[in-house]
């Protein structure tokens, strides 16, 4: 199974982006759906996690009520809704899923897409 994170792109701050995560196979199951961020020259952080059903739903430190992960169940995708974007949000998103039932480290994960650049700049 493959992953594909698409929206990315160049934000002024405050700006809106949403990102999208979807499996190359519709019928793919998983128990947690997360994302990830990595700026340059930084290590890959959390930044949020959804259950299969479409909830519970976690975030990365200081992120809730700015960011927020949803499950399209037609379609199979989860998105993320990055409002009120700062610089320092800047870098590329992942997507990944896991089986498991833990979702909040990078080694949890099974499945990984290939990213998506995010760049918040004036």
């Amino acid at each position: 199974v493959q992953l594909q994170a698409s929206g990315g792109g160049l934000v002024q701050p405050g700006g809106s982006l949403t990102l999208s995560c979807a499996p190359s196979e519709r019928t793919f199951t998983y128990n947690y759906m997360g994302w990830f961020r990595q700026a340059p020259g930084k290590e890959r952080e959390f930044v949020s996690a959804i259950a299969w059903r479409g909830s519970p739903t976690y975030y990365g430190n200081r992120l809730r009520g700015r960011f927020t992960v949803s499950r399209v169940n037609a379609r199979n995708t989860v998105s993320l809704q990055m409002n009120s974007l700062k610089p320092e949000d800047t870098g590329v998103y992942y997507c990944a899923a896991t089986s498991g039932t833990q979702y909040y480290t990078v080694s949890d994960y099974t499945y990984w897409g290939q990213g998506t650049l995010v760049t918040v700049s004036s």
